[in-house]
């Protein structure tokens, strides 16, 4: 008989998410993330962290409730028995206020191994994002970081309130709101000057972010007014006053904005920096999938007989990209292009081809398969030319068309499909219903047809009112007004600059009008 090996526990790594912005994460944390088995959440850590795990992962949420940490101990004492890599992801750093040395010590008296990963706290990064520097050599040189939730009826408090008072720069309290009349009231009675600034974040470093500026004396009654309510940190001290001068984050032009993009996996990489760089929030929600054809002999012909063509024509940077790919297959390059005129639709289309080392022989300044053909037909001469067309599965007749019509004989083939997804991810479906998207954005016809298909026709009426419908060009336009879109956003340009430039106008157009 033989007997049960036992299993080796894995590793629990107990990861600091930061303090709401996603992207500050450690790049350590993230790679813990990313390999992990199951991932324990708590309510703080944000949803697109944890989507970061990977497909077979479990994903377990832990809201805080009253008793709840013995659970959460069990559950990573159990799924590290089951010899699974477990990530603890915590709000801000496990060890400042966040119950990691509890969650450390009973895995160290279980023998289960365990890291942690510490992660940007609160206390620094939510004042820095309201432009608080927590420290300044010309005003204060210390901080101290207090908990506000001691209980206020306690017989006597644990904290050096006359410290706190009289000795110290900084004061950053967490989970205070609740207790904000009674810290005020005991640095006021330990000695602390009424005028002494304060400062009240609401969220920070998100999209929510709040922040509330008053002395001691009033700060209690603009929170009444105001109806700020947890999760909020307290700053005070002088470095408050500095907030004018520094607040970097609230003062971008797009701070506040959360915008649903739509791209392919892979190619929202640019649109989503810009929109960061503006204060915007991306919510990338990739709705289609760029895949290669089915069948590649058609493809392969046309490869072959390159010298043959008088123009190729591409229309979109997947397709010149698919092209060459499979180009270099075959065993060539753009070498086999020589002798023949290229054409291109759009700025991002010809910086595909710049990057293989061709410059376009045409591009409109439309950035439309319509006005390509006007100008092919103007600049040249195309009766009886042979003409290559590599494009997506789904692309329109335009061009075949029109070509086809001032007597070119085109040969499309397909280079690429696109696919689309049925339905849209839990989080985004929520954060559509919860009216927390603002601006929902379309780069291709096809992005708008796979939402529309995603959301479905019953849900599109709801999930869309409020929201901001911001689309590249005409043709996106159009498709999204046949889907029952709105289109309240279009840049003159079909580029991505222009479509963020057209999407920080629209929100400083809305801005003056509620003024």
């Amino acid at each position: 008989m033989n007997a049960t090996v036992p299993r080796t526990p894995g590793v629990v790594y107990l990861v600091g998410a930061g303090p709401g912005d996603p992207g500050l994460i450690t790049v350590k944390g993230l790679a813990c993330v990313r390999k992990a088995d199951v991932v324990i959440a708590d309510y703080l850590a944000d949803e697109r962290l944890v989507a970061k795990a990977p497909a077979h992962a479990e994903r377990i949420h832990v809201p805080w409730r009253p008793g709840r940490q013995e659970e959460i101990n069990d559950l990573l004492v159990r799924h590290s028995e089951a010899g699974k890599t477990v990530v603890r992801l915590k709000g801000g750093d496990p060890f400042v206020f966040g119950r990691g040395g509890e969650e450390g010590l009973h895995l160290q008296r279980r023998g289960i191994p365990f890291e942690v990963v510490p992660g940007i706290t609160a206390a620094v990064a939510v004042p820095a994002y309201a432009g608080i520097p927590v420290t300044h050599r010309e005003i204060t040189s210390t901080m101290t970081v207090v908990t506000g939730h001691e209980t206020p009826d306690k017989d006597r408090s644990d904290l050096d309130w006359d410290a706190f008072a009289k000795r110290i720069g900084t004061l950053i309290f967490y989970m205070g709101a609740r207790n904000l009349s009674v810290i005020v009231e005991r640095l006021i009675d330990h000695g602390r000057s009424k005028d002494t600034p304060v400062a009240l974040i609401q969220w920070g470093t998100t999209p929510e972010q709040r922040t509330l500026v008053g002395t001691l004396d009033d700060i209690v009654s603009k929170a009444r007014s105001a109806s700020f309510s947890p999760p909020v940190l307290i700053i005070v001290g002088e470095v408050v006053a500095l907030r004018p001068q520094l607040d970097w984050f609230e003062s971008k032009p797009l701070f506040g904005v959360r915008v649903l993009v739509t791209r392919a996996r892979g190619q929202a990489g640019e649109l989503s920096e810009s929109l960061v760089r503006m204060g915007a929030e991306p919510v990338e929600a990739p709705l289609i999938r760029i895949e290669p054809p089915d069948d590649w002999s058609s493809v392969d012909v046309a490869l072959a007989d390159l010298p043959n063509f008088d123009h190729v024509v591409f229309t979109s940077g997947n397709a010149v990209e698919s092209f060459f790919s499979r180009l270099v297959e075959k065993g060539q390059d753009a070498r086999a292009l020589g002798g023949v005129r290229i054409s291109a639709v759009g700025r991002a289309t010809a910086d595909a081809l710049r990057r293989r080392g061709i410059e376009a022989d045409y591009q409109p300044d439309v950035f439309r398969a319509e006005k390509l053909v006007e100008t092919l037909i103007e600049d040249c001469d195309i009766r009886d030319a042979r003409i290559l067309f590599p494009a997506a599965d789904i692309a329109g007749p335009a061009v075949v068309d029109g070509l086809t019509a001032a007597g070119a004989s085109v040969k499309r083939v397909t280079v690429y499909r696109t696919a689309m997804e049925e339905v849209l991810q839990d989080g985004i479906a929520s954060m559509l219903e919860d009216r927390k998207i603002h601006v929902a954005v379309f780069a291709s016809s096809s992005a708008v047809k796979a939402f529309a298909q995603a959301v479905g026709p019953d849900r599109l009426p709801r999930f869309t009112g409020g929201v901001r419908v911001a689309c590249i060009g005409p043709a996106t336009a159009a498709t999204a007004e046949e889907a029952d879109l709105t289109v309240d956003i279009m840049p003159d340009q079909a580029t991505v600059s222009a479509l963020v430039d057209a999407i920080v106008r629209d929100r400083l157009t809305a801005g003056e009008q509620h003024t």
